[in-house]
Parts: C-alpha cells; structure tokens; sequence
C-alpha cells in the first residue's frame, strides 16, 4: 500500500472519530440542555432554541438520527482501522488496531465529548442541533423504519418533554432546588402549600375577635373606633354570631366627633357582612375574596356559628411571609426571653410559631399552642408543669379558666 492511499484511510479514520464524538456530544449536549432557558430563549425569538426543542418534542426521531449516525461512523471506523491494520502488520496488526481504536474511540469519542457536552449542554446543544435537523431530513425514511422497527419489537410510548407532569412534592423540590433568591423562594414555596392550607388554619379565632358591640354606649364605641389598630372591625348585637355587619375604619372619620351621632349614623356605614364555610382551602378562598371585591370573612361552622375571622391579608401572608420585619411588631404574643427561650401565649397560632420562629411543632391536630398542649396531656393541667413534644421543651406557666394562658418553649437544640 502506498503512502497516499495509506494517508487517506488515516485521515478518513480521524474524520469517524470526530463525527463519533459529535454524536455522542449531541446526545448529551441536547438532552442535558436547561429545559426552561430554551422555552424562554424561544419566546424571545431565539431559531437556536426553537431548533432544539423541536428536536426535542420528538425524542425517538431525534434518537434514533443520532444512533444511526453514532453507529454508522464507529462501523466504518473500525472496517478502516482494521484494513490498516492488515496492511500494516498482517493478523497481528488487526489485533493491535482494534485495541487502540477501542481505546480511542472510548476516550475521544465518548468519555471526552459527553463530559464536555455535559458541561456546556447550550453551547453543544445550539451546533449540534443545526445539523441533526438536517440529517433528519436526509435520513428520515431509515429514521422512520428503525423507529417502526423498534415499536414493533418494544412496545412502549416515549414521552415527548412536556408530558412529563409534576406532582406538588416534586415542584416543591425543584424550586428549593433551583438557584433562586431567598425571598422569590419563599414564595413560591407558599403559593405551592396554599393547596394544604384551610381558612381554619389561619383565621383569627372567636375569642381574639375585636369588634363593635353596637349596645355598648356611643362613647365607648368612639374610644374604640379611636384606638383600634385594625382597618377593619365587625359590628354586632350583644354577640359575634348576632353580626350586624362590618366597617371600615376610614369610613368612621365621617361621623366621629359629633355631638350629635347616632347608632343609625354608624349603621349607615357598615357593610354586609361576608361568611365563608369552615374548612375552605386558601387557594378557592384567595378567588372569593378577588371575585367578590371583599378582604374581610367570618368563618362559620356547620351550624353557622362564627369560629372567627379570616382575611385576604392573612392569606398573602402565608405566601409573601409577614409584613413586618420584627416580630414583635405584630405578634405580641411571643417575646423573646434573655436566656433564647420564648415566652408565648396559649391562643397563639401554631401555624405564626413555626413560621416566624422556623419551628417544626405539629399542625396536623390543634390550631394553638394551648391545644397542642392539652392533646399532649390528654387533659386540662391544674398547676404549672414542663413536658416534651417532638423537640421542645415546654414549661406551663399560667393556667385560666381551664385553658393554658401562657407557656415557655425552649427552641430545639441545633445537632452538633
């Protein structure tokens, strides 16, 4: 064999090789691309992306082009490799060649080119996928049969990406993984556990309910309407459930300071009051509240008694967190002790606790600490007591009219 024919297999073998290795970097290049950069890149008019994903919406075409061609040029390698061989050294030297192209190829037309591709899957992924959309065209009739071939002996659907549907468990998971600011986490990690999440949770209970009664005397009502902090107050007779309606603050700088006010004056202002059924989730209540123009509810039970108050406000809060960057702003009923304790009343919302302290205490049972208590106990504590639930140190400090008023937590210990 001549030096020039001999040349010719050579560099037709280093031309197999490399088409080996772009084929191999194609595979992982298109397969390991970020799926939602390409999505946003194609909206903004990117053909690159468009390209890729086309290629992408159909994965047994774009398979089987890329193993076509892999296979195609790693056979024609090796028919080169070995009639070297044979000129070169006889039997032996086919021996010696198909070592050194299974080396090679293993290497340079494998390892290397999928590492590399994994490492920059959009930079292989633009290249690759210009020329796999013309090899497509050319060789679709064998595409076509080796894909028909194929379901016939292996009966299976290959999913095209985007049919590949994700449960709120594994969203959840995404999100914490993706690289994401620490505030655009949180929230959507909200918005995902809203689904889990019912007015019940967080609703203000009867019991902390501050309202205007409408018996009370004018004076008194005015010095309320003064000193209350909240921008809206339910109006009632004599009891909650008896709920007149409910008003807007602002709306009382119209009558306040009148010498001669009336209820009826004040009843002119109030609004319809609006009821939600308990147990209602907080993504089907956040729509009520937009479709009915309303931010303030009554949470009522089965019968129709009032359970307590819940409002838009409240809902945002568990998607956005807590309006107020001290906890002491809002949530008079947990103080921060010298010794990293927390001094917190018993009608507090397990639901607050876990959130602004990034506590784990359980909210499968009992809405409040006080309840989470007594289901611990089994029963009503007489005196002050320390017991354990989960991780905390719990320390019963007063006790009224047969609820916990107050109570200490110790924070769980930090493993070492």
């Amino acid at each position: 064999m001549d030096d020039a024919s001999q040349g010719f297999l050579f560099g037709l073998l280093v031309l197999f090789i490399v088409l080996s290795a772009f084929f191999s970097s194609a595979e992982t290049g298109i397969m390991t691309a970020n799926r939602y950069k390409l999505r946003h890149r194609a909206k903004t008019g990117s053909k690159s992306a468009q390209r890729i994903l086309a290629l992408l919406a159909q994965p047994d075409r774009l398979i089987g082009v890329i193993l076509i061609g892999n296979t195609t040029v790693n056979i024609l390698a090796s028919s080169v490799a070995t009639l070297l061989g044979l000129r070169l050294g006889g039997d032996s030297g086919i021996a010696i060649a198909a070592g050194m192209l299974t080396f090679i190829l293993l290497i340079f037309g494998e390892v290397g080119p999928k590492t590399f591709a994994a490492s920059h899957p959009e930079r292989v992924a633009n290249f690759a996928a210009f020329i796999l959309v013309g090899l497509l065209k050319v060789f679709y009739p064998l595409v076509w049969l080796v894909n028909v071939t194929t379901n016939i002996f292996f009966r299976f659907k290959v999913l095209a990406h985007g049919e590949h549907k994700l449960n709120t468990e594994e969203l959840r998971t995404l999100v914490q993984d993706v690289f994401l600011p620490k505030q655009h986490r949180s929230m959507l990690l909200g918005v995902l556990e809203l689904d889990s999440i019912t007015v019940d949770d967080i609703m203000v209970p009867r019991g902390e309910v501050q309202g205007i009664d409408i018996e009370d005397d004018l004076d008194t009502i005015q010095k309320q309407l003064r000193r209350t902090q909240h921008t809206r107050l339910p109006v009632f007779r004599g009891e909650l459930n008896d709920c007149v309606g409910i008003l807007h603050i602002r709306n009382s700088t119209r009558f306040l300071g009148k010498p001669d006010l009336t209820k009826a004056e004040i009843l002119q202002y109030v609004r319809e009051p609006y009821y939600v059924p308990e147990g209602t989730p907080l993504p089907t209540q956040l729509v009520n509240f937009q479709k009915l123009k309303r931010r303030f509810g009554l949470v009522v039970d089965e019968y129709g008694d009032v359970q307590g108050i819940v409002t838009l406000e409240a809902i945002l809060e568990e998607i956005v967190g807590e309006f107020t960057t001290s906890i002491s702003d809002n949530h008079k009923d947990m103080l921060r002790q010298a010794d990293g304790s927390w001094l917190i009343e018993g009608s507090a919302s397990l639901r607050d606790i876990n959130r602004l302290l990034q506590w784990q205490l359980p909210v499968n049972g009992p809405k409040t600490l006080n309840g989470l208590i007594i289901e611990a106990l089994e029963t009503i504590p007489e005196s002050v007591l320390s017991l354990r639930i989960g991780d905390y140190q719990i320390e019963v400090l007063q006790i009224r009219d047969n609820t916990v008023k107050s109570a200490r937590v110790l924070p769980p210990l930090k493993p070492v």
